[in-house]
């Protein structure tokens, strides 16, 4: 029998002492419908909308270097996550104006069959971009992280290996140190090496025993293990006592609606037995960051309503980093798809955000068919 959402936080797991005591997580929000938030005055502009092939795009990520926008994404075939997809990326100095798709990295092959390529996020470090991506074969294994390196985010590098057995959720993030963390779906490798390119060490949840890799199938079978619903994909912040919060997706079968909480107190070395948090969520990613004046925030789709719509997409805010309970609408126009695929759905899928010259940006999928990317001034947000 499956283990019920209260009886986790009682639970008195350990293995090997990997885990600190679970406690009710304090990191909540208050969103329920859309009725009466306000919505932001936003710009929009598509950056990519496939014609007769290549019609799967999702995982995308942003970033401003020097003096253009940098967006990449996962580009496949047809259906998600099958042997072939790749990693493109666009470029643009304007924000509406993008250029062409162009190919940062082509599958290999194992036994003939085109590997799996999924896009990781983007960083940068003294005038260097680094794209980083996961590289799969079509079973799920043999899984590794790669990086490109660029210097004006148009000529790229040859593949380097960063040693890493996952598939990350959120490019590289520094914390109050300097130490950079990646977030996977139950793994959050670190590194002291600020290009972010070696040194990288695993850390997780769960004990080593439980897993050998971190890929979009692994996450199922140590979270059975652990008396534990599947997590996957978090976001992270940091608040001024040093202590990171990862909230984690939860999805599966009857487990629904909220996301779980891990939190760290030792700068990423370990994390506490996660606990759901009461902070909704429509089984989708989400990120997580912090503004300007200081205030934490929450992109994602909050709504219960409507599994699996992914709509509207949302900003919370916190003065504290706990309760996230200023809301407003980014976005919730529909777009219709124009080819069916393995998966393909959700209207705002899986944002990711950064925050440029008094505005921030997401960049979500659409229906994971299209690329688009979204804008507001921060100063709507007094």
């Amino acid at each position: 029998m499956p283990l019920k959402f209260k009886s986790l936080p009682l639970l008195s797991l350990f293995f090997g002492g990997a885990y600190a005591s679970a406690q009710t997580p304090s990191i909540r929000n208050n969103y329920q419908t859309e009725a009466g938030v306000p919505k932001l005055n936003i710009e929009r502009s598509m950056i990519y909308t496939p014609d007769q092939d290549w019609l799967y795009n999702h995982h995308a990520s942003v970033i401003h270097f020097k003096d253009r926008f940098v967006a990449i994404w996962s580009n496949g075939i047809k259906d998600e996550d099958s042997p072939g997809q790749r990693v493109v990326y666009a470029t643009s100095k304007d924000f509406k104006h993008w250029s062409p798709v162009k190919v940062l990295a082509a599958p290999g092959k194992i036994n003939d069959t085109l590997t799996v390529l999924t896009a990781a996020g983007l960083y940068q470090y003294k005038g260097t971009l680094v794209a980083y991506y996961g590289d799969y074969d079509r079973h799920r294994n043999n899984t590794h992280l790669r990086a490109k390196t660029s210097t004006d985010g148009e000529h790229w590098s040859e593949p380097l290996d960063m040693h890493l057995p996952v598939v990350p959720n959120h490019g590289p993030e520094i914390t109050n140190s300097g130490r950079l963390i990646i977030s996977d779906n139950f793994t959050f490798p670190y590194t002291d090496d600020p290009r972010g390119l070696s040194d990288w060490k695993m850390s997780s949840f769960y004990p080593d025993s439980l897993y050998k890799q971190d890929n979009p199938a692994m996450f199922y079978a140590p979270a059975a293990k652990s008396g534990l619903p599947p997590l996957c994909e978090g976001s992270f912040f940091q608040t001024d006592d040093n202590v990171l919060h990862m909230l984690l997706r939860v999805t599966g079968k009857g487990w629904k609606g909220r996301l779980w909480l891990t939190e760290s107190k030792d700068n990423g070395q370990s994390w506490s037995r996660p606990a759901e948090a009461p902070f909704s969520d429509n089984d989708s990613k989400f990120h997580f960051g912090r503004l300007p004046d200081k205030r934490f925030y929450y992109v994602g789709i909050p709504d219960t309503l409507h599994h699996y719509d992914r709509n509207p997409l949302v900003l919370s805010l916190s003065q504290d980093g706990k309760s996230f309970n200023k809301n407003y609408i980014i976005a919730n126009e529909i777009y219709h798809l124009k080819k069916e695929g393995l998966w393909k759905g959700g209207q705002y899928g899986y944002p990711h955000t950064i925050i440029y010259d008094g505005y921030m940006y997401v960049i979500i999928s659409r229906q994971k068919e299209s690329i688009e990317i979204l804008r507001f001034s921060l100063k709507q947000l007094k």
